[in-house]
């Protein structure tokens, strides 16, 4: 396989930090750094470096393993050619770890050459309750913060804090930007941050009310973990010794609405599309790409796949996720601006199949308690108003009953869940023997499935045929 090193091209000691990105992950690391490093090509871009935040005690290794490296990394682009290209990526330029400094974080955030605050704290992170749409007050780590503004847990205690010193500074005004997977992600962080610094400080919230913006965005960029083994292979085929690589599919897409209250980068000038709505974009890519990622992942993973590409390979899988893009998803997806549907589509198999990228089956059966709300009852809701077919949809629910409640596939291997929101009624739920009951789990109460009798009809014979056959005897019947 072929691959090409690029270095940056500017001079990073000139790169000052205008952006406080809390949550330096894998995604961050090949989306927004990517994009940000391409733009500092660009001389005039140079204030818009990164100062990236991590909040968690599970990041002291990566937070270690960037420090060694002068918060550079390698990160790999992988072509659906099987030409792939490597890049230095510089564009973090500073990284606090707040479990050690947290005092680094408010000053940074207060700072006046910091104008936008981006986040990727995960679909959960932003402590939404799933059925009302509110904040959770009550959380106890969020109580904590209430309680105690200089010594945060959470996201929402830090940012607070941050935001209290800069309101005292006269710094300014800022933008916090979420490049989260959910739909108006920006409508949903303000309703986090300003619900939780309401509680906490009356001030506060009249001067965030005027002072910071929450654009909404669209992103877009399969990014899977990266596990020693790959950091091993990365290495060996890059000729580098980097302990944190990143790898990442060739597709990236960024969409923001233009809401920034105290400048921006132009990041349009490196591919990413400034918009006044991006409504219609997030429809499109998490009813057609994560909604399929989801419908893939727990019947795949049940029938004995690991490795997404392996899944995408076998042609009942494909056909499976192209027959839902065509007959369940496109009648409630309005192609955005020049957008060409049929063309998204076909570009989407071919991304899942990429065997450069190769990803891991469990990060996408990851928390499914975030995602299928998000991701699949907006349309669920829809489809069965509509009295439309309900079959793979249901599928899906049976399969991820079954994943959850046995965790055993279909090859008798046993394997672990990562639900990290599941709550102690979910779990009597999923260990009930009426299939039923499932249906009441937190993530589904956005609508009562089990008075809409046509789709729970499907839902249990499902339920019964996947126990009684298996997956692949199953998704072959529904395929004739």
């Amino acid at each position: 396989m072929n691959t090409q090193m690029s270095q940056f091209q500017y001079n990073r000691a000139e790169v000052k930090a205008g952006i406080v990105h809390i949550g330096v992950g894998n995604f961050h690391r090949a989306h927004e750094a990517f994009f940000t490093d391409n733009l500092l090509a660009d001389v005039s871009q140079h204030a818009w470096g990164i100062c990236g935040v991590m909040l968690l005690p599970g990041d002291e290794r990566l937070f270690n393993a960037l420090k060694r490296q002068d918060t550079t990394y390698t990160l790999t682009v992988c072509g659906r050619n099987g030409k792939d290209e490597a890049y230095t990526i510089g564009s973090i330029v500073e990284l606090i770890w707040g479990v050690e400094n947290p005092q680094a974080v408010f000053d940074k955030i207060a700072n006046p050459a910091t104008k936008i605050i981006t986040l990727t704290i995960t679909e959960g992170g932003y402590n939404m309750d799933k059925h009302s749409g509110e904040f959770i007050l009550d959380n106890e780590a969020v109580v904590h913060d209430l309680k105690n503004p200089q010594h945060p847990k959470t996201v929402f205690g830090f940012v607070a804090e941050g935001l209290r010193k800069r309101k005292a500074a006269g710094a300014g005004a800022i933008t916090i930007l979420s490049c989260d997977n959910l739909q108006h992600n920006g409508t949903t962080a303000k309703r986090a941050f300003t619900s939780f610094i309401a509680a906490q400080d009356a001030e506060l919230a009249k001067w965030v009310s005027q002072n910071v913006t929450f654009p909404n965005s669209m992103v877009d960029r399969i990014t899977p973990a990266t596990t020693p083994a790959d950091i091993e292979r990365l290495n060996l085929k890059n000729g580098t010794n980097d302990h944190a690589p990143v790898y990442c599919e060739d597709f990236i897409q960024w969409v923001i609405e233009d809401q920034f209250i105290a400048g921006r980068p132009a990041w349009e000038q490196v591919g990413a599309e400034f918009t006044n709505d991006v409504t219609a974009y997030e429809n499109m890519k998490l009813s057609l790409l994560n909604a399929s990622h989801t419908l893939l992942s727990y019947p795949s993973f049940l029938s004995g796949y690991r490795k997404v590409d392996d899944a995408m390979h076998d042609q009942l899988f494909a056909r499976f996720l192209r027959t839902f893009m065509d007959k369940d998803i496109t009648p409630y997806v309005p192609a955005p601006g020049n957008t060409d549907l049929e063309l998204y589509k076909q570009t989407l198999i071919e991304r899942f199949g990429n065997r450069s990228v190769s990803d891991q089956l469990s990060r996408l059966c990851a928390d499914g308690v975030s995602k299928i709300p998000i991701y699949v009852m907006p349309n669920l809701i829809k489809m069965i108003r509509d009295k439309a077919e309900l079959t793979r949809v249901a599928f899906l629910f049976a399969a991820y009953r079954h994943y959850l409640k046995y965790k055993t596939d279909d090859n008798g291997a046993s394997f672990e869940i990562n639900e990290p929101w599941l709550t102690a009624e979910d779990l009597d739920l999923i260990a009930s023997d009426k299939p039923v009951d499932f249906l009441g789990l937190s993530p589904f109460l956005s609508t009562d499935l089990k008075v809409a009798d046509t789709f729970v009809k499907t839902y249990l014979q499902m339920v019964d045929d996947i126990k009684a056959k298996g997956i692949i005897p199953v998704l072959k019947s529904m395929l004739l």
